[in-house]
């Protein structure tokens, strides 16, 4: 389900490169902005955060027609990241490379003045149903 990405080049300001893991608390993602510029957004929500969005950190490929989440007026992002991992059912990661071409396929949630960007996922891709039955959508 996309438990961390790496972050690594321009977007990390020093260029060294950056692992970021859902379950701290202050995780943010860098999503691409309509200029081709980097923003630094909250990665989803968890559990005992506040908060009006939903406690998750990845959104389901067909949320974006979802009426549910009509209130939380969905935007398709990119999230630019060199790699993510997926840990197997023994809890061990697996890193996967994205191409320089690649991002992740983000949605960004907005609340008030909450905004949250989220994983989208979907089905894994032939032969890695071991280690995960749910998988982040790539995004050219």
């Amino acid at each position: 389900m996309c438990g961390g990405v790496e972050v690594a080049g321009r977007f990390t300001g020093n260029g060294r490169a950056r692992r970021i893991y859902f379950q701290s608390p202050g995780a943010e993602l860098p999503v691409v902005q309509p200029d081709g510029s980097i923003q630094w957004i909250p990665w989803g929500r968890r559990p005992r955060q506040p908060g009006a969005l939903p406690a998750s950190g990845w959104a389901r490929e067909n949320c974006m027609t979802l009426e549910a989440w009509e209130r939380y007026r969905p935007q398709a992002v990119k999230i630019a990241v060199q790699r993510y991992m997926e840990r197997d059912r023994a809890q061990q990661p697996h890193w996967f490379d994205l191409v320089a071409s690649q991002c992740l396929q983000g949605v960004l949630l907005e609340a008030e003045r909450e905004r949250r960007v989220y994983v989208v996922i979907g089905q894994p891709p032939p032969g890695c149903e071991f280690i995960q039955d749910r998988w982040p959508l790539i995004a050219a």
